[in-house]
């Protein structure tokens, strides 16, 4: 089972993407994401992707996306978080990210279709997280 978690995190009206290095994804824009590493919780694994890619602190404070799709011999699990930015510094390893931008809502949902990694959670989250339609963060757990 593949597990990705990812935050939405807004300055000021604007949201941060990140720009990837990858090959399979070479110079689209994203939110910070990837995958959940073992021995970490969904919440640990979203604020240290944030961290690696961004150099940025942020707390969760809400869902705005739960998404799977069924693979043929996979499962896929997305999961996108609201968040409270702590401290922005923004630092990235160019390895990975080839840049980190803040972008206006107008700009996401009308200018970037072709730029985007993937429109729907790109798109659904950050139209979430600008109409409040969040899922509390209490609704996450982790069981013993």
């Amino acid at each position: 089972m593949k597990v990705i978690v990812g935050a939405v995190i807004e300055k000021d009206g604007k949201y941060l993407l990140v720009q990837e290095a990858q090959e399979k994804c070479y110079k689209k824009w994203n939110i910070p994401a990837g995958h959940l590493d073992f021995n970490e919780s969904i919440e640990q694994g979203a604020i240290r992707e944030v961290k690696e890619e961004t150099n940025c602190d942020v707390e969760l404070n809400g869902i705005l996306y739960i998404a799977n799709k069924i693979l043929e011999d996979d499962i896929f699990v997305m999961i996108i978080f609201s968040t409270k930015l702590i401290n922005d510094n923004i630092k990235y390893d160019k390895n990975e990210i080839l840049d980190v931008q803040w972008f206006s809502y107008d700009e996401i949902m009308n200018k970037m279709d072709d730029k985007l990694r993937k429109l729907d959670y790109i798109k659904t989250s950050i139209n979430n997280y600008k109409n409040n339609i969040v899922g509390t963060i209490n609704l996450l757990n982790i069981l013993e």
